[in-house]
């Protein structure tokens, strides 16, 4: 008898075709979301007579159109999402959503290439808050109005996806966070729609505050709006070339360190009080006050040496604050050039730009969470080897660590560290030097901003990097702001069988 090639039946195909068609439905949407922030300058620069508004207008019709398509093609009754297209889903998201932000940068009437363009979107959207453009102080308000939105809403979704999605992925740790943060949460508002209704509605009422506290301290109305945008997802994008240092007003630097904290804290804990009163958990909670510790002992350590170095108290005492809460939050502001403090400083700063804030926050870097939860590990490993009988159980926020999860952690920070010396080998073959390859390599995996040195330090910027170095970054900053391992696990073919 004649073999003729099976055809796949309807059935077969059904699997492939019921995995991508939510995830894809998501991003659509998403991007239809996008697509409707972007009428938001659009209408400022046409309230200011640029035509740059026409760019926002033709970008906004391109991405919704093609976001709307996508999901009109992919809709379905119900959405429900597994672990599976969780890992999917985040890593679309992170990538086609800068891909769109980075198109009124590329139609607007400045001459920016696509890989700048791209460059930008990308240090928006994953609140890092490297830039390549110059000139800040006579750019359009609509280029800067979008640059602060774009951290804006990358912030809404590093929230979201801590919270929601990181958790149940296993994905270096984070279930930690949610053993520590679920049970009283659910207690106070249960269901994932809810947790996120509530989040956003902190996130934004904290944003309006923010902008009301930075009017109140001297900024104009549009400074005010554009920094509070930036400061709540501890992005760092300015509106003036001299970053927060063009306001040369020590009430507005103690503001933007305080509502820079606020961003790095778990938003978790902003719900509780809201939502059942308790807001103790805000001074109590382990990784909170591991994360105001680390901002007290480096701020104390560096008012000292400014201190013998010639500054006055309050001054040395501000400038250590501000700089130590920038780079540990991962915001990046600058109110002077770190840099020439001396090669102690930059150890410093270069450690904190590695640890992070709290998880559950808009925060880069590992992490206090793992950093605590290492701590913990090492100071149990260091009682085993002067009682070896003796048994040992390592506890993070008065909860027992288990096994699966050190172990976890420690494979994060392993990767950490690999995605970052990638990073500085490739920036090294691109002619960038030892201090340049590294820490812009350590400030994209981080999401920090600005590295150290004269090329890429916080008093400069990317633009001088060669083309396929910016690319290389690009990578490192979604890299890091996906935990790694969400974006790594897509690359498994185990993942992709069946």
């Amino acid at each position: 008898m004649a073999s003729h090639p099976r055809r796949p039946s309807t059935i077969e195909r059904a699997p492939a075709e019921g995995f991508f068609r939510p995830v894809l439905f998501v991003v659509g949407i998403l991007n239809v979301i996008l697509g409707g922030f972007m009428l938001v300058p659009a209408a400022a620069d046409l309230m200011a007579d640029n035509p740059d508004w026409q760019a926002f207008a033709l970008s906004a019709a391109t991405v919704g159109f093609l976001g709307a398509g996508t999901s009109l093609a992919t809709r379905q009754p119900a959405i429900t999402l597994n672990r599976r297209q969780s890992f999917l889903l985040t890593a679309l998201a992170w990538t086609t959503l800068p891909l769109a932000g980075a198109m009124p940068f590329l139609f607007a009437d400045f001459g920016m290439s696509p890989i700048d363009a791209v460059f930008e979107a990308v240090s928006g959207m994953t609140t890092t808050g490297s830039t390549v453009l110059t000139g800040l102080d006579v750019l359009p308000p609509g280029i800067l109005l979008w640059r602060s939105l774009l951290q804006w809403t990358g912030g809404i979704g590093i929230i979201v996806m801590a919270i929601a999605i990181v958790p149940f992925l296993r994905v270096g740790g984070m279930q930690l966070f949610r053993t520590e943060s679920s049970d009283r949460y659910d207690k106070a508002l249960p269901g994932a729609a809810q947790m996120v209704k509530a989040i956003i509605g902190v996130y934004t009422g904290l944003t309006g505050l923010c902008a009301l506290a930075y009017w109140a301290g001297g900024m104009s109305p549009f400074d005010a709006v554009n920094h509070a945008l930036t400061t709540l997802p501890t992005g760092g994008f300015s509106t003036h070339d001299d970053s927060f240092g063009h306001f040369d007003s020590p009430l507005l630097q103690w503001t933007g360190a305080l509502f820079m904290i606020a961003g790095a804290l778990p938003f978790t804990l902003y719900v509780m009080g809201l939502a059942a009163g308790r807001w103790r958990p805000l001074l109590t909670d382990a990784q909170v006050r591991l994360f105001l510790a680390s901002v007290g002992l480096a701020t104390g350590v560096l008012t000292v040496m400014l201190l013998a170095n010639g500054h006055a108290g309050e001054e040395a005492l501000r400038l250590a604050a501000f700089h130590v809460v920038s780079v540990i939050t991962t915001t990046g502001y600058a109110i002077g050039d770190y840099s020439h403090w001396g090669a102690f400083a930059m150890v410093i700063f270069f450690y904190l730009t590695f640890c992070g804030a709290c998880a559950g926050s808009t925060a880069g870097g590992i992490k206090m969470l793992r950093v605590g939860v290492m701590l913990e590990t090492f100071r149990v490993y260091l009682r085993h080897l002067v009682f070896p009988s003796g048994t040992f159980i390592p506890r993070f926020n008065r909860r027992r660590i288990e096994v699966e999860e050190m172990g976890s952690v420690m494979v994060f920070v392993l990767a950490f560290a690999a995605a970052i010396a990638l990073a500085a080998m490739i920036l090294g073959a691109f002619g960038l030097d030892l201090v340049t390859s590294l820490t812009a390599a350590a400030t994209a995996v981080a999401n920090v901003g600005p590295g150290l040195g004269p090329v890429v330090g916080p008093a400069t910027t990317f633009a001088s990097l060669p083309d396929g170095a910016k690319l290389t970054l690009c990578g490192a900053m979604i890299l890091g702001r996906l935990e790694i391992f969400t974006v790594l696990v897509l690359l498994s073919p185990t993942y992709w069988r069946n």
